[in-house]
């Protein structure tokens, strides 16, 4: 019997080895590849980050830069940041897709047939980091993104550093161009929704964001011998066929988010009263391509709301204001995710040739950008436009205020960049909203999101205790 049950025991380790060695190889799908391809996750990066930035842009970028406002739901159009609603909150749209990015970073560096990618990713990585960086301050930045191969709780990094640093924004987007023109091999760049894997514009893009930043970061450090070099070499977007954008469809799952959720969410939303001086002021024709009249109109009017209501106690009728016009819900398909356009970088040269950053003719830029702005948001330019009161010397007026005032209306939807360059130049001046819950402070930084006190506490508390408890009133380190 003993012996019986000898064998018996040698045979169960024998079976129970065969299938512990066995195990990987006969439960792996081998129709589902643990690794992702670069291409797939390059075309999900683009446009993950585009799609959702793009909703944010809308429902909360747009409400801090008083394009539109709110009617419900409001807590974040009266600046309570740290309450948000039905969007402000893009902390993990940044980290989700870095993270994502970086494995094809690290793919492209250890895998010769996916070296292709290398210039893309690093491209992407500085845009990115750039957004999150120039919304929050510090951030947790070069321990972040590595999923399980690094820290969960990594630390956070002054905003200058990662600007400045070695593997910071410009020295990424150095980095990019240099993979690019090094890259020798015929392997198409698959799953490019920005340029068709055409190398060159993306060269193009790289140069186009060093423009930007480079005049971003101009009070803080020398920039003119960058910019009068990148102005001279002329290598960076300069039409709006050669924009860093893809285009939204009117059928699902490719629309603008906005037309596929419910009326009433897309109604919550109206032209704000700064937009509508703004533009009225000026004659600009915009008016009709962005908004709608409103329904009670007789003349094919338009009438905005002062950002920031008391929803509780301020009753609002909305067919006394103006929607976003048709193409951001019946017809998408004219609606782009916009990463930078022609018109961004004309105006940022023609801002950089006003401050004496580079020897340009400040005005001819800045009618370029004007009118390639027009043109992107499918607009006639009026025949008098820039020769009225949106002319660069118009009677009165400031050619800085005025290239900020075209950038900020261009940028709609645009993230949350028309807030950004308000808060870097004071340009347009925004109105005190209706019932401030910031003590009529409009902010100049997005608070941290609640799961970081959470997740990451002791690295937070440092960069909590250096914004005064996370406030949404310390500035940045670009406009300290």
């Amino acid at each position: 019997m003993k012996k019986f049950t000898y064998i018996l025991l040698v045979l169960f380790i024998a079976t129970t080895m065969s299938c512990t060695k066995d195990f990987e190889d006969i439960n792996t799908n081998p129709n589902a590849p643990s690794s992702v391809q670069p291409s797939l996750l390059l075309r999900q990066v683009i446009y993950d980050f585009g799609e959702n930035m793009s909703y944010e842009g809308f429902v909360a970028g747009d409400l801090l830069a008083q394009h539109r406002t709110a009617l419900d739901f409001n807590l974040f159009d009266r600046h309570a940041l740290k309450s948000p609603q039905l969007g402000g909150n893009p902390w993990p749209i940044f980290y989700t897709n870095l993270r994502d990015n970086e494995i094809i970073l690290n793919q492209a560096r250890t895998t010769e047939t996916f070296a292709g990618y290398e210039g893309p990713a690093l491209i992407l990585k500085a845009y990115m980091a750039a957004g999150l960086t120039d919304l929050f301050g510090d951030v947790p930045y070069f321990e972040a993104f590595n999923g399980v191969n690094g820290t969960v709780t990594p630390a956070y990094n002054l905003q200058e550093d990662i600007y400045l640093n070695e593997n910071g924004i410009l020295d990424n987007l150095d980095k990019g161009i240099a993979a690019i023109e090094g890259y020798t091999d015929v392997i198409p760049l698959e799953g490019d929704i920005l340029f068709n894997g055409n190398l060159e514009a993306w060269i193009k893009f790289a140069n186009a964001l060093k423009i930007k930043y480079l005049v971003r970061i101009s009070d803080k450090i020398d920039v003119s011998n960058d910019l009068q070099t990148l102005f001279d070499e002329g290598n960076y977007i300069t039409s709006n066929s050669e924009n860093a954008i893809f285009n939204f469809t009117n059928t699902d799952p490719n629309s603008f988010r906005l037309a596929q959720l419910r009326i009433g969410d897309f109604n919550n939303f109206v032209l704000s009263e700064t937009m509508e001086t703004i533009l009225v002021g000026l004659n600009d024709t915009r008016l009709s391509s962005l908004f709608r009249p409103f329904s009670n109109s007789t003349a094919n009017e338009f009438n905005g709301l002062l950002n920031g209501i008391d929803a509780s106690s301020t009753s609002i009728a909305l067919s006394n204001y103006s929607l976003a016009s048709t193409a951001f819900r019946e017809d998408t398909s004219t609606l782009d995710a916009n990463f930078i356009t022609a018109w961004e970088v004309q105006l940022a040269l023609a801002e950089a040739a006003a401050k004496g950053f580079i020897n340009a003719d400040a005005q001819t830029l800045y009618n370029s950008g004007v009118t390639l702005a027009f043109e992107y948001w499918n607009t006639a330019l009026p025949t008098d436009y820039l020769t009225g009161p949106a002319a660069y010397n118009a009677f009165g007026s400031n050619p800085i205020e005025q290239i900020l005032t075209q950038k900020w209306i261009a940028s709609v939807i645009n993230g949350y960049e028309g807030w950004i360059e308000y808060r870097r130049t004071g340009f347009p001046q925004l109105q005190t909203i209706s019932a401030s819950l910031n003590n009529d402070l409009i902010p100049i930084r997005m608070p941290y999101p609640a799961e970081e006190a959470a997740l990451n506490f002791e690295n937070y508390s440092v960069a909590a205790n250096a914004t005064d408890n996370n406030s949404i009133n310390v500035p940045v380190w670009w406009n300290e």
